[in-house]
């Protein structure tokens, strides 16, 4: 397990934060009677703490089976959303969408669903409603992008959510992509949507637990 470079500045400032904060408690307070017991509770919540904001930013080394008739998925988390609806965005037309939570604790690296060619790509400011609420995908703040191949059109969104203040995204409009390469990363609690044609066979149900570049979310007809 490697960490992503996306959380090498937020770690650094956790950590020089916390040095600070547990250097002046030790100064400033004498290591004796309960106040001894009390700094020791502020040092292993501090290493707790510390553990945590690495933990989230764990790269998971893997090998991706690809394969052109399968969508795998873009996020570990898990699947709160399968229905059809209307894509009003890009594609203007009718899919199924599956959508993936991602809580604190899951990996907030994301993969392309599917190799191809990026098409579309458009990052729209907005809110930061919780990720599982239904206006989240069209109201919080979110990053759009769609891959074509010969099989497909897959458009893929991330979603901030009301931790989430960051979304990154690697990929730009010409780019060919492959089938479980990065595509972004979302920091903190968020959301990945996709919008599959309505032909395809989806192979997941709701609560499910999914794996980015593991499981599978569909096969193409």
């Amino acid at each position: 397990m490697r960490i992503h470079k996306e959380g090498y500045s937020t770690i650094a400032i956790v950590f020089i934060s916390l040095a600070i904060l547990l250097s002046l408690s030790h100064y400033l307070i004498p290591f004796a009677g309960i106040t001894k017991f009390i700094l020791i509770l502020v040092d292993i919540s501090a290493l707790v703490l510390m553990f945590l904001v690495v933990y989230f930013f764990r790269y998971p080394l893997l090998k991706v089976q690809k394969n052109s008739n399968l969508v795998i998925s873009p996020a570990d988390g898990i699947v709160v959303v399968i229905e059809k609806t209307d894509e009003k965005e890009f594609l203007l037309e009718k899919r199924v969408q599956v959508s993936i939570f991602m809580s604190p604790l899951n990996t907030h690296m994301n993969r392309y669903p599917i190799s191809g060619k990026l098409i579309y790509h458009q990052y729209h400011k907005g809110k930061f409603l919780v990720a599982w609420d239904p206006k989240s995908s069209t109201d919080n703040e979110r990053n759009t992008m769609v891959i074509e191949n010969s099989s497909a059109k897959i458009l893929i969104r991330q979603i901030a959510g009301a931790l989430a203040r960051r979304i990154r995204w690697y990929g730009k409009i010409g780019d060919q992509v492959e089938q479980g390469d990065q595509l972004g990363f979302i920091k903190f609690g968020s959301r990945v949507d996709l919008f599959l044609p309505l032909d395809a066979e989806i192979n997941v149900s709701l609560n499910e637990k999914v794996f980015a570049g593991i499981s599978t979310i569909a096969k193409l007809k």
